[in-house]
């Protein structure tokens, strides 16, 4: 009898353990659980991504007169057969050279000369080009493309594919950057997600949530800039698992194991 009745106590605990621990977990998993059906959120303003020293930048100039465009294109470079070789030709195996924001700000500029454009998005860029050249009297009817050529930001811990990402568009989001890296594992900690950014040569540390949509959009580094480091934290079950040597005796499924065995002894010995 005594048997029976702690068997059944020691059965009835341990699974309420297991219920508990895994309704916890769920809780620590489903995204955006404040949100409710036609809610509203104000988004933090719009932070297109502007122009920084390093930033490397594709700008090409065309017109009716190409000939005349040329001049304000820089020489596509071509590599073949492991030689590198400057050229105004165009092929397959050629791409357009870059230009390098300076540490001010500047780009040297082909027969116009040096051209400050830090803080300028892309269009801007452009316009500002085109208008430099007609104002100029440099080409009458320019057509300017501007692309980035090496912007990135990290995407590191517990996501799916971590490592750097690049960026292709003006406006991206960190939940762009979490789909682009494959969503968190199920280890990832989602309240609490890092983003490290550099502002006035100074890396600094803001933290977000992505079980509260609410708190998100408004963050400022809900827009994600050049050179950003998005860290996702592994949670404490991960933590456990990933001792100095290995061992994993602190994790769930060893616990489940051993009051197997122990349910297993008890019922040997009475």
């Amino acid at each position: 009898m005594t048997y029976r009745y702690f068997m059944r106590n020691f059965l009835c605990f341990t699974l309420f353990v297991l219920l508990f621990s895994s309704c916890a977990q769920v809780k620590k998993i489903t995204y955006f659980q404040d949100l409710e059906d036609g809610m509203t959120l104000p988004i933090s303003c719009v932070q297109p991504i502007t122009i920084q020293p390093g930033d490397q930048l594709s700008i090409v100039v065309s017109s009716k007169d190409q000939a005349l465009a040329t001049l304000f294109n820089l020489p596509i470079v071509s590599h073949r057969a492991g030689v590198y070789t400057n050229t105004l030709l165009s092929s397959s195996s050629q791409q357009v050279a870059g230009y390098i924001v300076n540490e001010n700000g500047e780009i040297d500029f082909p027969v116009v000369g040096v051209l400050k454009i830090e803080g300028m998005t892309r269009s801007q860029v452009a316009g500002f080009i085109k208008s430099t050249l007609v104002e100029g009297n440099y080409i009458l009817d320019p057509v300017v493309s501007v692309e980035f050529m090496n912007l990135g930001i990290a995407v590191l811990g517990e996501v799916n594919k971590p490592g750097r990402i690049g960026i292709n568009r003006d406006e991206l989001t960190v939940l762009d950057a979490i789909s682009l890296a494959g969503d968190l594992t199920i280890q990832g900690k989602r309240e609490s997600v890092t983003v490290i950014r550099t502002e006035n040569n100074e890396q600094k540390i803001y933290k977000l949530n992505l079980l509260a949509d609410s708190s998100l959009v408004s963050s400022p580094v809900y827009y994600l800039q050049q050179n950003d480091v998005v860290y996702v934290e592994p949670n404490k079950m991960r933590t456990r698992q990933s001792t100095a040597n290995g061992n994993n005796v602190v994790s769930l499924p060893f616990w489940i194991s051993v009051a197997s065995l122990l349910t297993s002894v008890f019922g040997l010995i009475f």
